[in-house]
């Protein structure tokens, strides 16, 4: 029965310990930004562009 006991106070700290770190990750402001993700799929990238330096760097290899 004490083992239960022990168990249930390392399960409580624990969790404090998780909603602690939460709470620092929302105020520190790792959570602000909540449109960005949600669009991120809908934009283009840019097309990637070799000038003619990187053209004859790849050549001489």
């Amino acid at each position: 029965m004490n083992i239960i006991f022990l168990l249930i106070g390392c399960s409580l700290f624990l969790a404090l310990g998780f909603l602690g770190a939460f709470i620092w990750t929302v105020k520190s402001g790792q959570m602000d930004d909540d449109y960005t993700p949600s669009v991120r799929i809908l934009f283009e990238d840019k097309p990637i562009t070799e000038d003619a330096n990187t053209i004859k760097v790849n050549a001489n290899k």
